[in-house]
C-alpha cells in the first residue's frame, strides 16, 4: 500500500493509466482526493511488483511513500458498540459469538474511515 502525494502538474496527467499500462499491473486506488493543484491517494499494488511501481511512479515526479501503519484498538476504550462493523469497506471487524468485536487487520486498506466513526476513539492507525 502507498501513499502518493500529487503536485499541480501529476495532478492533471493520468498517471495511474500509464504506469498501469506501461507496467503491465493493476492498481487499486483505494481512497483518492485530487484536485485542480494537489492530490492524494492511496494505492494497493500486487506485492511482487511494489518496488517497480515505487520507481516508477518517483521517475514520474510523485511523491510516494510506502504505508506501515498498523490499526490499533484500544481495549480499554472500546466498548463493542459496532460502529466500525457497519462502515468498514473491507470488513476487518466482525462480532463474534460473545457479541465482542474481532479485528482482522490482514484485510485493512488503511482507509481510516474506522478511526473517523469510533465515537469512544478506540482505534487509531500509527
Amino acid at each position: 500500500m502507498f501513499e502518493l502525494k500529487l503536485d499541480p502538474k501529476s495532478a492533471k496527467e493520468p498517471i495511474i493509466s500509464k504506469i498501469a499500462i506501461e507496467k503491465n499491473v493493476l492498481i487499486n486506488i483505494v481512497k483518492a482526493s485530487i484536485g485542480p493543484r494537489e492530490g492524494e491517494m492511496i494505492i494497493e499494488v500486487n506485492d511482487e511488483k511494489a518496488d517497480e511501481i515505487f520507481e516508477t511512479f518517483k521517475r514520474y515526479g510523485v511523491k510516494i511513500v510506502k504505508l506501515e501503519r498498523v490499526l490499533v484498538r484500544d481495549d480499554e476504550k472500546c466498548v463493542h458498540c459496532g460502529a466500525c462493523v457497519s462502515i468498514c469497506p473491507t470488513e476487518v471487524f466482525r462480532f463474534n459469538e460473545e457479541k465482542k468485536i474481532d479485528v482482522d487487520i490482514t484485510k485493512c486498506l488503511h482507509c481510516g474511515v474506522c478511526v473517523e466513526v469510533c465515537p469512544f476513539g478506540a482505534l487509531s492507525l500509527k
